[in-house]
């Protein structure tokens, strides 16, 4: 599940530029599950739903916090074998980490309910406690899931050695900038190719829902339930799209619109994001006294503006970091994902440390600016960046001419130059071989509960009002007045939580789509 500190790391998400990997197998026809896509039908792949899983502890060694916390919650944590190459099962295999809390109401237990919190390359392993606290009562009915896709987290976990925890880098102010960034991504390509390139192929949405259907029938179930947040979202349509008939209650919450998804989903959303840090910037000026950066809103956002202006001038100090142009819009983007008090303030702190150190001050920053400046610019995380774009760069092809990126950018620099050229830049999938398969064609009409809030600037309500009208059968809960990306069980909105879970509970979606707003002291505005 999606975790607020994860700013940059999933405020990255479908931002790639091209998806390529290497290319080493024939591509599927698109939307075409294909003999190893469904392990279940006889052949050599049956072996692996009939394997015996060894639940145990969760715990790897005294400074294993999530281990910790799911022992304390009762979980317990088993490895599930899987093709690497699915279309070769009896090749190399890994093995794919999954927890579990069992239902505890066994006379009504409906079964078990997977977890993705998005990324993608975000760990789920460790996200079924938090499940389990916003499922409430109906908590009890399930076996809750928690998984690390492959390539992340405890599950073969790919690192390509990076210098850094994120890709994502601005174009900066002209072409220079431009070609320096295009120099770092391929240089960062080149690094996973170098170091993890004989699995690249392999790690695709395809490969991790075929895993999903694998963990299906090693649970001894003839369905799952699944809950999906962002990047998961669009990892749900794959599953029901691969494997129909497999899936029971499916809750996508931040959806995806599965066509746009890919290199250049964040492309689409400047505007999103340009509205949240104006509200940010309207919260931030009623709190002039405390922060200093404006005592108005258009007065915050020329603040942060002015941030940037600097570090095109010339690259500051923060402690021990150099930002440049490259980095800060990076910083203001990954900032702009939740809507509350809490990451508000953390983004105002860091907004007035930035100023001062670009003023000259020498400036110490504050414990989680600290955090988040080390995941930009150390690679401490290296792996986080690594399967992100692992996974992105093997779904779906984009341009590899550096001068279609340079045309976006200066198309969107003139509507937005903060915010426009960040999201218009090229990555290192620019630079990958091209994707083994073709992406999956998300068809028919599957009756999910969805979830958005109008002013996610991460999965914009533009995708989930694309997938409610493909998905006739489904429903949409709409949170307005909110620019929180992922609501259920997060944002505490009861409206919200109370109708997810009664569609838990009941397998009932509800009779029409739904309208929720901030309950008083939510949220930010």
């Amino acid at each position: 599940m999606p975790r607020s500190s994860r700013a940059i790391r999933t405020a990255a998400l479908g931002a790639t530029a091209a998806a390529v990997c290497l290319s080493v197998l024939p591509a599927a026809p698109a939307g075409a599950a294909g003999p190893a896509a469904d392990p279940g039908r006889a052949g050599p792949a049956a072996r692996f739903h009939h394997q015996q899983l060894d639940w145990r502890s969760c715990v790897q060694g005294p400074g294993d916090q999530v281990g910790k916390d799911l022992e304390k919650a009762g979980a317990r944590c088993a490895g599930v074998t899987v093709p690497l190459d699915h279309r070769n099962p009896d090749g190399r295999t890994i093995t794919i980490a999954v927890s579990r809390i069992e239902a505890t109401d066994r006379a009504r237990r409906i079964g078990p309910l997977l977890l993705n919190g998005g990324g993608p390359g975000g760990p789920s392993l460790g996200d079924a406690p938090a499940a389990r606290d916003a499922m409430k009562d109906v908590a009890g009915r399930y076996d809750i899931i928690g998984v690390d896709p492959r390539f992340v987290g405890r599950s073969a976990p790919v690192d390509c050695g990076w210098p850094t925890g994120t890709a994502f880098r601005s174009p900066g102010k002209d072409r220079a900038g431009f070609d320096r960034t295009t120099a770092f991504f391929r240089d960062l390509a080149e690094r996973c190719r170098t170091a993890v390139g004989d699995v690249l192929p392999f790690a695709s949405t395809r490969d991790t829902a075929r895993d999903m259907d694998i963990i299906r029938a090693a649970l001894g179930e003839r369905k799952i339930s699944y809950l999906g947040y962002s990047y998961g979202s669009y990892l749900g349509q794959v599953y029901v799209s691969m494997f129909p008939g497999r899936a029971d209650r499916v809750v996508l919450d931040g959806v995806i619109d599965p066509v746009a998804y890919g290199p250049q989903l964040l492309a689409g959303a400047t505007a999103e994001n340009r509205a949240a840090l104006e509200n940010w910037a309207a919260w931030v000026a009623d709190r002039h006294r405390a922060y200093g950066l404006g005592t108005s809103r258009k007065a915050v956002v020329r603040t942060v503006e002015g941030v940037q202006r600097s570090a095109e001038r010339a690259p500051f100090r923060l402690g021990e970091f150099t930002l440049d142009e490259h980095t800060v819009p990076a910083l203001v983007f990954g900032s702009l994902s939740d809507d509350n008090a809490a990451a508000f303030d953390r983004f105002a702190r860091m907004v007035r440390e930035m100023r001062q150190a670009a003023s000259g001050t020498q400036v110490s920053p504050s414990p989680d600016v600290a955090e988040t400046l080390k995941f930009v610019f150390t690679g401490a995380v290296s792996a986080g960046g690594s399967a992100q774009n692992a996974i992105l760069c093997a779904d779906k092809a984009a341009p590899r001419d550096p001068e279609v990126y340079w045309r976006d950018i200066e198309r969107a620099r003139a509507k937005d130059a903060l915010l426009g050229p960040f999201t218009q830049n090229a990555n290192p999938c620019a630079f990958w071989d091209r994707p083994a398969e073709r992406p999956t064609k998300v068809t028919g009409d599957f009756p999910a509960l969805l979830v958005n809030s109008v002013g996610d600037p991460r999965t914009t309500y533009r995708g989930a009002r694309v997938v409610r009208a493909d998905w006739s059968a489904s429903r949409l809960i709409t949170l307005q007045g909110s620019d929180q990306h992922a609501v259920y069980g997060f944002f505490g909105n009861r409206c919200v939580d109370d109708r997810v879970n009664a569609y838990l509970a009941t397998g009932e979606l509800p009779a029409k789509d739904s309208t929720c707003r901030p309950e008083p002291g939510q949220g930010t505005r």
